[in-house]
């Protein structure tokens, strides 16, 4: 960020100074980076027990009028028009040449879509819609909602409290709920591998909420550090890091987020953008020049993003994208692109860090087993 150009606040703003959060610079915002605490406390807590994460830099929207789920699908490799109500999905907005524009949350809540998008994305993506879709339904951003995300194995004990029935839903679902004469759009998910909820609610009303969560014995806060050691260790992408407009779904290992109704052969294969180079690839009709991988470092040397990977010959064949200490299993762990011959589990790397070869194993991912609540 240039001096001159100012920082949004999100309506935690001063909730998080009063409980003497480390703020930074994030996606145009003002963002807690840590509390007191610190990185590795507020990541334990999130394994143990509960954090609550303030993600309302995200954009939140609406798709809305009966061809939204028709239209919404042109744009995605993604079943949109049999999602159920109350179902959520992921989804990847591509760009002609198969590249991912920005990956996605949205819900089928009956008469619209809900759409969560990355916060460094959201004048973009929302302005890619307008100028694809916005002659077959109409978009509507959602600026004064706020966005919570409350993490942990005992989340739900925690808000069940809060708001009685959200222990009914389960993972990928959602529902409306009532706290306090505000309205709640809360779904049971989250970007941290643990049992969790989003609870997207009105700005005016977010402090009052986040201080009901922090006042439940098993809650804490939790900054953007423990939310990006949760998520690799989690395998879970960081759009910018991990995921950008150069890469394919395929190249991406999201092969899992492309239905069959929308595959080659299928009920409505194609018709997004990229849809021939991206099946091609899905296919095998057209080779990939990468792929991602996890890792795990054999030292305990973190390993950073924009890293270089190179073979037993010394022949760069890939470069980190993610790359950190993970705190649970207390090892190196890092995300890469490699070139596809050296993507197999149990192949060694070396990653060079600071001129010095550091010994590396591609592993499956998620580092950490995930614990979704799946009824």
């Amino acid at each position: 960020m240039t001096v001159d150009t100012a920082l949004l606040q999100t309506p935690l703003n001063a909730l998080h100074i009063e409980l003497g959060a480390r703020m930074v610079p994030f996606a145009g915002y003002s963002m807690p980076v840590q509390y007191p605490a610190g990185l590795i406390a507020e990541h334990r807590q999130t394994r143990d027990a509960a954090s609550l994460f303030d993600v309302s830099h995200m954009g939140q929207l609406k798709l809305a009028g009966p061809d939204a789920a028709a239209a919404f699908e042109t744009l995605m490799p993604v079943d949109v028009i049999s999602l159920g109500q109350d179902k959520q999905r992921y989804g990847l907005l591509l760009n002609d040449a198969g590249g991912i524009i920005d990956d996605l949350m949205f819900v089928n809540r009956g008469d619209h879509l809900f759409v969560i998008v990355n916060g460094a994305c959201k004048v973009g993506d929302i302005a890619h819609m307008q100028a694809a879709i916005g002659g077959r339904c109409q978009i509507v951003p959602m600026p004064d909602q706020a966005l919570l995300a409350l993490q942990g194995p005992k989340a739900v004990a925690a808000l069940q409290r809060q708001v009685p029935g959200v222990e009914k839903l389960v993972f990928m679902t959602g529902g409306a709920f009532i706290w306090q004469g505000a309205e709640l759009y809360i779904t049971r998910s989250g970007y941290t591998g643990e049992d969790g909820f989003e609870i997207s609610l009105p700005g005016e009303q977010a402090e009052a909420f986040a201080r009901a969560l922090l006042a439940e014995p098993e809650v804490k806060p939790a900054g953007l550090g423990a939310r990006n050691s949760l998520r690799l260790e989690a395998g879970l992408c960081l759009y910018g890091n991990d995921l950008d407009p150069t890469t394919t779904p395929v190249e991406g290992g999201l092969n899992w987020a492309m239905q069959k109704v929308r595959r080659t052969g299928g009920e409505r294969a194609g018709g997004f953008p990229g849809a021939d180079f991206v099946l091609a690839q899905l296919d095998g009709k057209l080779p990939v020049a990468r792929k991602r991988v996890g890792l795990i470092a054999k030292e305990r040397i973190p390993v950073r993003e924009q890293v270089k990977l190179e073979n037993m010959d010394g022949q760069t064949i890939g470069e980190v994208t993610s790359g950190l200490l993970a705190p649970t299993i207390d090892q190196p762990i890092a995300m890469a692109y490699v070139q596809p011959d050296y993507a197999v589990p149990g192949t060694e790397l070396f990653a060079m860090v600071r001129g010095k070869p550091v010994p590396m194993t591609v592993s499956a991912m998620p580092f950490v087993p995930a614990r979704y609540y799946r009824g």
